[in-house]
């Protein structure tokens, strides 16, 4: 979502998405049934399967009827007051400042993501933690890949509670180590033109997810916070030097993919690698003041 005061993500009611096991329906529930054998990682159709009155949102092929993603937030436009504008998934308010996603939940996990489940052999994420993940589902948010033949008619599959989960599981290291690559993010690549909407703070985040998974959990710690941190921002470097950020649940969906490339990741490399020389005098003076700090405070 981009940068609006409040960003809203809202399951809509009597509407259900299941995967390739079929469920027993539930009366007043409109079901669709993913199809995504043909689409990008990610990304997927969603079929319907019962209720007719539902066609007035769906889009006609070879006899089947796929939920418009296009149709499905304009029909919010005349429910909602004062979201008078559609940008991306979202409907904004008339004054930017409220973003509000509505989106659709499937209750079981999928198999685009099924080797997430038994991928870490590390201690992170704990088994408890992925159950309750793995419990919560899948959301699709109404957004298909840019210039896609069926962009209208593709959904975007959506992991944000699962992530919400994972990060309430950070150390106050990890918080810290996110915080400033999201301040690298924002007060050094945002401010040239060139490269400003090339990174968001949701890749920052997805590099924190598989260094995470990476490094045993001992190493989050205070003292290692500066090691920790030049450890994340190299693997950003990294993955903008290939063009390759592999979205944490599905691997298969390289977001960087027609993305970063040409003069505009050259000039992110440029900028990235500027910091990256200049701040590391700077981040062990940092790093022994802030131990000072935790110490003066503990």
């Amino acid at each position: 979502m981009r940068g609006s005061d409040l960003d809203m993500m809202l399951v809509a009611k009597f509407r259900e998405v299941y995967a390739e096991k079929k469920i027993r329906p539930t009366p007043n529930i409109t079901y669709y049934r993913m199809e995504s054998d043909e689409f990008k990682a990610g990304f997927t159709q969603l079929l319907l399967e019962t209720n007719e009155n539902a066609y007035s949102f769906c889009e006609e092929f070879n006899g089947k009827h796929f939920l418009s993603n296009k149709l499905f937030k304009q029909s919010f436009l005349c429910s909602e007051r004062n979201f008078d504008n559609i940008h991306g998934p979202c409907l904004t308010d008339s004054h930017g400042i409220v973003d509000k996603c509505f989106c659709l939940h499937c209750k079981t996990w999928i198999s685009q993501a099924s080797q997430w489940i038994t991928r870490s052999c590390n201690s992170w994420p704990s088994y408890n933690v992925k159950q309750s993940i793995i419990k919560h589902g899948v959301l699709f948010v109404p957004i298909g890949v840019r210039g896609s033949p069926k962009e209208d008619l593709e959904w975007r599959i959506s992991f944000s509670v699962g992530e919400k989960m994972l990060i309430s599981t950070f150390t106050h290291t990890q918080l810290l180590c996110y915080a400033l690559l999201k301040i690298i993010l924002k007060d050094v690549i945002a401010t040239y033109s060139e490269c400003s909407d090339l990174l968001c703070s949701y890749f920052m985040k997805t590099i924190i997810f598989w260094i995470s998974e990476e490094l045993p959990e001992s190493v989050w710690k205070p003292e290692n916070l500066i090691p920790c941190f030049m450890h994340c921002f190299s693997r950003l470097i990294y993955c903008v030097k290939y063009s390759a950020c592999l979205h944490y649940f599905i691997p298969e969906n390289n977001m960087f993919e027609n993305k970063i490339e040409g003069r505009a990741r050259e000039i992110l490399l440029d900028r990235l690698y500027t910091p990256f020389i200049v701040t590391i005098g700077d981040a062990f003076y940092f790093q022994i003041n802030y131990l000072t700090f935790m110490h003066l405070c503990g």
